[in-house]
C-alpha cells in the first residue's frame, strides 16, 4: 500500500469514528417532549422484556407542560427495545407505550386529547 493510501484509508476511518450516526449506533438516548397541556409528574423507561417499571427518572422534578427531558442511557445497554409510562401531576392517571425501538427514536413527543380523554405519542 502507498503511503498517499494508507493515509487516505486512515483519514476515511477517522471520518467514520467521527460521525454522529457511527457514536449514536446502539445508543438509546432520548428526549421526552410534553405536549399535553398539563404536568407529568412521573417518567418509566423499561426494557420491554421486564416486568417492572423501576424507578421514577424524573426523580423529584416534575416534566411541565411545553416542556421537555433529555434521557440518557449507559452506553453499556444493548436492548433497542423499551416501554415508557408517564404519570400525569393533576390526577395520577398513567398512559404507557410498548416496544419502542430506542435505537431508531430520538425524541418522543407526548399529547393528550381531551375530547377522546388519549394520550398518543408520536416517534422521530
Amino acid at each position: 500500500m502507498t503511503s498517499r493510501a494508507w493515509l487516505w484509508s486512515l483519514v476515511v476511518a477517522a471520518l467514520l469514528l467521527l460521525s454522529p450516526g457511527a457514536w449514536a449506533q446502539g445508543k438509546q438516548d432520548f428526549t421526552v417532549e410534553n405536549q399535553t397541556g398539563y404536568d407529568i409528574s412521573h417518567v418509566y423507561v423499561s426494557p420491554s422484556d421486564s416486568e417492572n417499571w423501576g424507578e421514577d427518572i424524573l426523580g423529584q422534578d416534575v416534566l411541565e407542560d411545553k416542556a421537555a427531558v433529555d434521557i440518557e442511557f449507559d452506553r453499556a445497554d444493548t436492548a433497542c427495545k423499551w416501554d415508557l409510562m408517564v404519570t400525569y401531576a393533576d390526577d395520577d392517571s398513567n398512559a404507557f407505550w410498548r416496544d419502542i425501538d430506542l435505537c431508531t427514536v430520538s425524541v418522543i413527543t407526548i399529547r393528550y386529547n381531551r375530547k377522546t380523554d388519549k394520550s398518543t405519542a408520536s416517534f422521530r
